[in-house]
């Protein structure tokens, strides 16, 4: 589905002092990062840390007070069709009539001019996005009858079917159950093993260490960005989540990167 390959060695985001305020106190404070392609990356934090300001700051749907975002060597602003997005299921009309197809036809319309139909090229990256997902026999359901995972496989359908290198998801996995919640994980890996860099906000702790490759721990500033071991530090954990986390009493801490 991705035909033209970026730079490997072009970062796939690149975060500069990135500075958020809504109001008198900020969001994000100063936060710069470099995230290589190929890397599925975990956002880390306690609530109201600003992960999800984060993800859209880097989309541009924030505006920030200072600081800048490249994907993939550009200005966000310039690289709209190299990043696509996964929004919280809160955020999405369930009980709009339309079909799980049309979500994913809703992927390719950055590609196709406004003057014409989508063609069969379009109709073929949505079905393998929908195969991708599993959701190919659900194709003609109204996205209100599907289970909370299916409708979020059928968002992550319309970010792969656009065609992006890069995707951003916030908490997809946030009401799932334990059997969605891997099959889920099972999509991320599969567009990450297809050449897709893939950042994903995420809230629980006690899983973060075996799904993501790299993990970037924030609390309005960045606190740690590296391998999950690294990152997972209890005493850095005591600091951000400001108390004792006891499922990481007994974790081992990587001196490096790994």
């Amino acid at each position: 589905m991705v035909t033209d390959m970026p730079n490997p060695s072009v970062p796939a985001i690149e975060v500069m002092n990135l500075t958020v305020s809504f109001g008198p106190r900020p969001a994000l404070l100063d936060v710069s990062t470099t995230i290589d392609q190929g890397l599925l990356v975990g956002v880390i934090g306690p609530n109201g840390a600003g992960k999800s300001t984060l993800i859209k700051a880097i989309l541009g749907f924030v505006k920030p007070d200072f600081g800048s975002v490249k994907i993939l060597g550009s200005p966000a602003d310039k690289a709209k069709g190299s990043v696509a997005y996964v929004p919280q299921r809160g955020a999405v009309d369930w009980d709009y009539p339309i079909t799980v197809e049309e979500v994913a036809m809703m992927g390719r319309y950055g590609h196709v001019p406004w003057w014409r139909d989508p063609g069969p090229q379009d109709r073929a990256h949505v079905n393998q996005a929908l195969e991708m997902v599993r959701m190919n026999e659900f194709r003609d359901r109204q996205i209100g009858q599907l289970s909370g995972g299916q409708q979020q496989r059928v968002f992550m359908a319309r970010a792969l079917a656009q065609g992006a290198d890069v995707l951003l998801l916030d908490e997809p996995f946030s009401g799932v159950d334990a059997a969605t919640e891997r099959a889920i994980l099972d999509v991320l890996n599969r567009a990450k093993d297809g050449g897709r860099t893939l950042v994903v906000v995420h809230h629980d702790l006690a899983t973060a260490a075996e799904y993501f490759d790299r993990l970037l721990l924030i609390k309005q500033r960045l606190y740690a960005y590296g391998p999950p071991q690294a990152v997972l530090n209890p005493a850095l954990l005591s600091e951000v989540y400001e108390g004792a986390l006891r499922i990481f009493s007994a974790l081992p801490v990587e001196k490096g990167p790994r």
